[in-house]
């Protein structure tokens, strides 16, 4: 085939033959007719001047987006919210149809709990999520959120989209009815597709960039067939094609002894992926920290453990002066923990996102610092304080894992001079966060301190498939993180 097409001669040469053959043109005229067009391009491309740069492809279907003058501005920007706003979007949410609605009774009293958390100024994982989403609508952006049963949700505790009992397609969405001028909402639950679902809402979330475009896994592990759309385009869509998106992923995570299919969203695939260097702390100046650092990374890997911090995090979503893609890795056990629960205040203005959440225990020459993310924070919270250790060992959440929190981090371990690491994880050692975290403790320590790992052993499956032996597994953890 490539001799054959070796031989074939280009289309013009073929062109010029036969009508060179029909008397038509003789080749004096060829070569000038090819010498006045070769002068045309010549000519236009040095009128032009036309110097494109990353920048021009990059704000090329976002006209306005950009600054014109390049300059952005790294500071982070509040995300809090007026507490009236959003007293009045706790009420929306909290508060049956007025219009005549056959509202399931399972739901009267969800509702009716809402309403009384909301009284006493606290909010559980849905009530962050919704105050979260309101204030975007209010602020007249459009929020778009979908997936299997995300109406309602995996588990049962969204509930975004309430059906009429009697009347079939009959249905209400509270928060499309929070003001006259607020943005639309839409819920779309969707069909068993990862592939297609989240490619199409990929393509969605780049079309606008201020719409917060959100899919969510029915259960994390599911994103693995949607892995050709994470691998080859979002994780790597800036850097190939210069295209940003602001796409948040939902993958609900956590080891509650559902079996390897329902247990992990393999965090360290997303990790892997991640473009900061393990061995460099960026050198930046101190209030810029954040923000540059997220503009220099390709994409942003959560595990909220607050309803405050989850409130923030989506809101900084629409916030940052540029877009990158957030992967949150959601809770299904903290749903209701009793507490996961976050004070109205902490998302009032001014509050921000918190990267990580410190230890409350004091300053002092303790042996060891716990570090961990996500759920298994609440059972060392719990095995802490029933050995009375409160006060001689400290915790540390890491809320963003990536871009990893370097500045925040040598501010903690400064306050513990002489404490060793502990990483503690759910997941298998060569799954999860370790393989992440290592190095890059080991990069800010610089050989000062000890870092140990205290998890599950190494293994091919996310998990095991019995809930009793996933029970001692997780005991064990727990209490050789305080050994």
């Amino acid at each position: 085939m490539y001799q054959r097409i070796d031989k074939h001669l280009p289309v013009l040469r073929k062109y010029v033959s036969e009508l060179s053959e029909k008397q038509l043109v003789d080749a004096e005229w060829v070569e000038q007719e090819k010498r006045v067009y070769f002068n045309k391009c010549e000519e236009a491309f040095q009128a032009g001047d036309v110097k494109m740069l990353n920048k021009h492809w990059l704000d090329s279907n976002w006209k306005g987006f950009f600054p014109k003058d390049g300059k952005i501005d790294f500071v982070a920007r509040n995300t809090g919210v007026n507490r009236e706003t959003l007293k009045h979007i706790g009420l929306k949410y909290s508060t049956p149809p007025d219009c005549e609605f056959n509202l399931h009774t399972g739901l009267v009293r969800i509702l009716n709990s809402r309403h009384r958390m909301l009284d006493n100024g606290l909010m559980d994982w849905a009530i962050g999520e919704a105050m979260s989403i309101g204030s975007i609508l209010i602020d007249g952006k459009h929020v778009r959120l979908s997936g299997q049963d995300v109406e309602r949700g995996t588990f049962s505790h969204r509930h975004h989209v309430l059906h009429d009992q009697k009347r079939d397609l009959f249905t209400f969405t509270p928060l499309n009815h929070l003001t006259s001028d607020q943005a639309e909402y839409k819920v779309c639950n969707s069909s068993l597709s990862e592939f297609a679902v989240l490619g199409f809402e990929l393509g969605f979330s780049m079309s606008n960039p201020h719409s917060l475009i959100m899919w969510e896994a029915q259960f994390g592990d599911f994103n693995n067939t949607a892995q050709c759309i994470i691998d080859q385009f979002i994780s790597s869509g800036q850097d190939k094609w210069v295209r940003q998106t602001g796409l948040v992923l939902l993958l609900p995570h956590g080891y509650e002894g559902m079996g390897p299919e329902h247990s992990s969203a393999r965090p360290e695939r997303f990790l892997q992926m991640c473009n900061d260097d393990p061995d460099i702390i960026p050198d930046y100046l101190p209030d810029e920290f954040e923000i540059r650092q997220l503009q220099d990374v390709n994409w942003i890997i959560a595990n909220c453990t607050t309803p405050a911090n989850y409130f923030h995090i989506l809101r900084r979503q629409l916030a940052m002066p540029f877009r990158k893609p957030l992967v949150v890795f959601s809770p299904k056990s903290l749903l209701r923990h009793p507490q996961a629960i976050s004070s109205i205040d902490e998302i009032t203005t001014p509050s921000f996102f918190k990267r990580i959440i410190p230890s409350n225990t004091p300053p002092s020459n303790l042996q060891n610092i716990i570090m961990c993310t996500g759920k298994i924070s609440y059972e060392l919270f719990k095995e802490r304080e029933r050995r009375n250790l409160i006060d001689d060992v400290p915790i540390i959440r890491i809320e963003q894992i990536a871009p990893f929190p370097y500045d925040l981090l040598i501010r903690e371990f400064n306050k513990y001079p002489n404490a060793n690491i502990k990483w503690v994880q759910e997941e298998p050692k060569n799954m999860g966060y370790w393989s992440y975290i290592q190095p890059r403790l080991h990069t800010i320590v610089n050989g000062s301190r000890d870092i140990t790992y205290v998890g599950r052993n190494t293994s091919s499956s996310t998990a095991t498939g019995n809930k009793y032996v996933n029970l001692e597994e997780q005991e064990l953890l727990v209490k050789n993180a305080f050994t």
